[in-house]
């Protein structure tokens, strides 16, 4: 099962529910939870959500207008440099800790969502990531722990102005403008996927341009999650992009890079997860 939220027609935020069959609408079921009460309470409410799915009325496939698959958290936090391979084609070096730099809330994209080129940027970037998403508070928590606490995963464009990134030693302007962190459509709960060896890829226009397995990764997401709440409180709903696989743009010798541009269609392929798909205009 996968959940996943998307707008109603009275432009509500409603929870749905996904297997390979079909898409029901959970918030129509009766059920008037959200998402801090399942974090909460994951086995109860999950187990709730199974059987709607199960006998619940399916929605229509085009239907849904897809709002981001996760609302609100109280952070964003992002990996960067965490796969071997694109460390070696950026010139940042391979890092012995976690790279940690954040976005806000305001770069909350969905499924189908627009992406902006802001102004006075020409060098827009794609970044498919696995995005870890948080169903518990954590603090000081070993690996072990982190792992227990993580709701669950969806996929992620960790969209970055290159020309706005290096302005300064600080990455922030070119990481989180308006729109530039994509995530969903689905959210896989933690316990019904593993992340240790998934494929993950990008495609721009239909062309591949990112391929490689989560197996890459440095620093595994139960390390970055146990990393993290060394320094600060990990809260329910927050989000970790955990970092991009070799193949973007930046890695590429400077007289091949062609930068995004509006009119491009940037898929984000995450194996067990989806299929991210957003528009550059």
């Amino acid at each position: 099962m996968k959940l996943f939220n998307f707008y109603a027609a009275d432009g509500t935020i409603h929870i749905g529910a996904a297997d390979e069959q079909k898409m029901v609408d959970i918030s129509a079921a009766g059920c008037s939870w959200g998402w801090p009460e399942i974090f909460a309470e994951p086995e109860r409410l999950l187990a709730q959500m199974k059987n709607i799915l199960r006998h619940g009325k399916p929605l229509a496939s085009n239907a849904q207008r897809f709002a981001p698959a996760a609302l609100n958290p109280e952070k964003i936090i992002c990996v960067g440099l965490n796969y071997r391979a694109h460390c070696a084609e950026v010139p940042f070096g391979t890092p012995e800790y976690p790279a940690l730099f954040s976005k806000f809330n305001n770069a909350l994209n969905g499924h189908g969502g627009e992406v902006h080129l802001p102004e006075g940027a020409g060098e827009l970037d794609y970044e498919a990531e696995l995005v870890v998403v948080m169903g518990r508070e954590v603090k000081n928590a070993t690996e072990a722990e982190a792992a227990e606490a993580v709701f669950g995963y969806t996929a992620g464009n960790d969209f970055t102005a290159r020309d706005l990134q290096r302005r300064t030693s600080q990455w922030l302007l070119g990481k989180t403008p308006d729109g530039f962190a994509p995530v969903g459509p689905y959210v896989v709960p933690a316990e019904e996927i593993d992340v240790s060896d998934l494929r993950v890829e990008t495609f721009v226009n239909g062309e591949q341009r990112q391929a490689a397995s989560t197996k890459d990764m440095i620093f595994s997401p139960a390390a970055i999650v146990s990393y993290i709440s060394q320094y600060m409180t990990l809260a329910p709903g927050d989000v970790i992009f955990t970092g991009t696989p070799q193949g973007v743009i930046l890695g590429m010798p400077e007289k091949e890079r062609r930068w995004l541009v509006p009119g491009d269609e940037v898929v984000v392929k995450i194996e067990g997860v989806g299929e991210l798909r957003n528009i550059i205009v």
